[in-house]
């Protein structure tokens, strides 16, 4: 008897009463294989399928091929399972355990669902994009078409009340919640450390050493990625001596046969070691396991929206992530977890990992959005809303991609897209090459850039489909089929002469490169410096159409790329005319060809006349914007003050570089009449072109409200508006002697910050209160100052003493 069958009734008597309930349920509670079976006998669900949606392949086929044997079947039959690669689904099948990218494309086809009774949203607290936009797209479908559908939120550990009150019913009551007591034995935890100087593969390998010689039981080790686990393999391969030890992988790339054997019991007699990524935290049960080794990293995307990339980034596990670690030493019997890690670092971990929506690239969403018909997010069931600059940066792409038109909605090429079960860039990539008659290779380009490791591992695309080709396995036969599928959807076509590169180009155009100084060097379209080991057959090539990229500072290694003709970007070449000075001081005008950063070729197409230059100019700072004007102390001590006055009231212009290039015309292009470079714009000129937005009622306000200057008895001093925490003095602390009200800007409505300086102009105090300054903490600056400077006047009450910058005469 599990624990979730303690809360089964009360389940089912929500689930009568609501069409959304949560379940909390922790793991081990049996929640993902009990509860499906449970549902298929209640009366709303009459013939409709219970669709189980899995943040994984392995997890969806582990979880169905349990409730199968549970009911003496094979799957197939009441209980079957679809991915992206394989579907085991018959005509009597009622529970499907899909992923949920399968779902997201499900709902998007059929938004009514059609036979369908329920979707339970399995191990919902890892947050997947996937999950939160199916579940998004699943209770808007609920709420226009299906208000008989039932919607089951499952987790292990969740803002419970936060997904509760986000499916609450129209009269605002929250998603009843069942929760169920989890089934776990007795876990020590154990911390060994690590030293900072060890690598992290030797202190794994030493860890499961010294576990196998202190416990009983097989062994799972939790690592980042494949190439942790495979290094972590050999290591055990040359230090264990007991052959009756099996090491066996576990990562989703794997064939079922060796994913198989690491779930499997060991054989009668033997122990296993099983190295696995994130991958085995949750939905499934590994048998014969009761001892955990958690490396405390895992390996998350991460994208980057002004490069494009989506890196793959070895963060420390969440707290959250360490307990379920923990956890699957105790599923069966009593178990023992070892932390590479010192027991105080535990709370320093964050408590979650944040949300895929907040990290991952939004190509796809934005372009499931689309097709949904939504032009925003803002009416969507979403725990968390995607950033908005990454949002508008998806947008983007897929409007380069003829996805979308201006306005947002689907173009015919952004449907015929959303056809093509890939991401946006490859569904496209795809779809060029049916063009060209050739959507067979189109396809298994995109088998190869979404499924890793598949044909090898070459960074060379032309050695990867031929890789491809040789290989027979299930997982390659598979990927094969899927292959065909997206060809056929793009339209089919087999024979044309397309090039490798030429696709990848169009898939990934800021990811063209061009060879530069030393073999393997290239510089990318998008700006970026990108490097292959000079002894791969690609570092002699001139131009690159590269797909992966691994990260770095300043550049990036060359994972996957294919030689590209650059005649094949003629289609996305962009041309200006540029002005350059030659050496002589002769103005020339530069007809340049280019794809982002990469000049394609330049050449000098005569001497410009005066509309050229101004055209030219005026060219210049629509693509770079501001940066190339000479912002002398004249012009940036004027923006800033007017920059100060818009805080205070929005009738002053907006100096913000959005702001003065909507106001180019007005500001700038009457500054470039006579000059031959944006450089030789002078400050004063700048300035007054400046004036220029200031409406004439106000030219006298802007120095009563936001003076140059501060004038003291003594004179004056700079204000400087653009001084973080707002406008700011520097002046010698004796030249305010005999000033008892605090100055200020903003028509008295803004202190000023004064930096009272030293009468060798060193920092003393920083106060936005003068009378309290001198009321309170002065006799302390006094004493100090007396004995530093012991030649100038330091009075008592300075708010009677005479100002002065001047030190006392020899004597007195």
């Amino acid at each position: 008897m599990l624990p979730i069958h303690a809360v089964l009734q009360p389940l089912k008597a929500s689930l009568a009463g609501a069409n959304a309930v949560v379940l909390a349920a922790p793991p081990g509670a049996g929640k993902t294989t009990v509860v499906p079976l449970a549902l298929l006998d209640q009366p709303w669900l009459r013939d409709g399928k219970v669709l189980v949606l899995e943040p994984r392949r392995l997890a969806a086929r582990a979880a169905a091929e349990r409730m199968a044997t549970t009911l003496g079947e094979t799957t197939g039959e009441t209980v079957g399972y679809r991915t992206r690669l394989q579907s085991r689904i018959g005509p009597g099948t009622r529970i499907e355990v899909i992923t949920e990218g399968v779902f997201t494309r499900m709902i998007l086809d059929d938004p009514g669902l059609d036979g369908v009774g329920a979707v339970l949203f399995d191990e919902f607290h890892e947050r997947s994009l996937d999950a939160d936009l199916g579940l998004a797209l699943a209770r808007e479908a609920q709420g226009l078409l299906r208000e008989d559908l039932r919607l089951l939120v499952m987790s292990a550990t969740l803002d419970i009340a936060g997904v509760s009150n986000l499916l609450a019913n129209p009269a605002g009551e929250a998603a009843p919640v069942i929760e169920a007591e989890g089934r776990m034995f007795p876990v020590e935890t154990r911390y060994l450390g690590r030293n900072p100087a060890e690598r992290f593969e030797d202190a794994m390998a030493r860890a499961v050493t010294l576990a196998l010689g202190e416990e009983t039981g097989s062994v799972l080790a939790f690592l980042p990625g494949q190439g942790e686990i495979h290094r972590v393999g050999q290591r055990l391969a040359e230090r264990l001596r007991d052959p009756a030890v099996d090491v066996v992988p576990l990562y989703g790339a794997l064939d079922k046969a060796v994913q198989d054997r690491a779930i499997e019991p060991p054989s009668p007699g033997r122990r296993k070691i099983v190295l696995a990524t994130s991958v085995a935290e949750t939905s499934l049960t590994i048998e014969g396991v009761r001892v955990v080794i958690d490396g405390g990293l895992s390996r998350v995307p991460r994208f980057e929206p002004a490069s494009g990339l989506t890196r793959l980034a070895t963060v420390r596990v969440s707290r959250s992530s360490a307990e379920q670690r923990r956890g699957r030493a105790g599923r069966t019997e009593p178990g023992v977890c070892y932390r590479l890690w010192d027991e105080e670092q535990t709370r320093g971990l964050v408590p979650h990992q944040r949300p895929e929506i907040l990290e991952a690239d939004l190509t796809a969403f934005a372009l499931d959005l689309a097709r949904w018909g939504a032009r925003s997010t803002g009416g969507l069931a979403l725990l968390d809303q995607p950033p908005a600059g990454a949002f508008a940066e998806a947008r983007k792409v897929l409007q380069r991609l003829d996805a979308l038109d201006e306005a947002g909605g689907l173009t015919d090429h952004g449907r015929r897209l959303t056809r093509i079960a890939l991401p946006p860039r490859l569904a496209h990539m795809v779809a060029a090459a049916s063009d060209a008659d050739d959507a067979a290779l189109g396809g298994r380009i995109a088998a190869v850039l979404s499924e890793p490791g598949l044909g090898g591992n070459d960074p060379d695309l032309r050695e990867r489909l031929r890789g491809l080709e040789r290989d027979r396995s299930q997982r390659t036969r598979d990927a094969l089929k899927l292959a065909e599928r997206w060809a056929r959807s793009a339209g089919g076509g087999q024979g044309g002469d397309v090039d490798p590169g030429a696709l990848l180009a169009e898939a990934f155009p800021e990811r063209v490169a061009k060879a530069r100084g030393k073999p393997g060097e290239v510089l990318l379209a998008s700006g970026r410096g990108a490097f292959l080991d000079p002894t791969e057959t690609l570092a002699g090539e001139p131009w690159l159409a590269v797909a992966e990229l691994g990260g770095g500072d300043a550049r990036d290694r060359i994972r996957l790329a294919a030689p590209l003709d650059p005649s094949a970007l003629e289609h996305r070449l962009e041309t200006e005319d540029r002005l350059v000075r030659e050496p002589s001081g002769r103005m020339v005008l530069k007809r340049i060809r280019r794809i982002g950063a990469i000049v394609v070729d330049e050449k000098i197409v005569g001497t410009p006349d005066r509309s050229q230059i101004v055209a030219a100019l005026k060219a210049e700072v629509e693509r770079g914007g501001l940066k190339a004007l000479s912002w002398g102390d004249r012009a940036s001590a004027l923006r800033a003050r007017l920059a100060f006055l818009r805080t205070l009231d929005d009738d002053w212009p907006d100096v913000s570089d959005e702001g003065l290039a909507a106001e180019r015309e007005t500001w700038l292009w009457p500054l470039l009449d006579g000059v031959q470079s944006l450089e030789a714009i002078s400050d004063s000129a700048l300035e007054q072109g400046l004036r220029a937005l200031i409406p004439w009622d106000r030219q006298r306000a802007l120095d009563d409200l936001a003076p140059a200057r501060l004038h003291t008895p003594l004179g004056s001093a700079a204000i400087d508006y653009a001084a973080e925490g707002g406008p700011r003095v520097d002046i010698r602390v004796q030249e305010l002697f005999g000033v008892t009200a605090h100055p200020t800007v903003g028509g008295g409505r803004v202190p000023l910050t004064l930096s009272l300086l030293s009468p060798a102009r060193r920092p003393v105090q920083v106060t936005k209160d003068l009378p309290g300054f001198w009321a309170g903490s002065w006799s302390a600056v006094r004493a100090d100052m007396r004995g530093r400077y012991p030649r100038h006047p330091w009075p008592e009450d300075p708010t009677k003493a005479e100002p002065t910058t001047r030190a006392k005469p020899r004597g007195t």
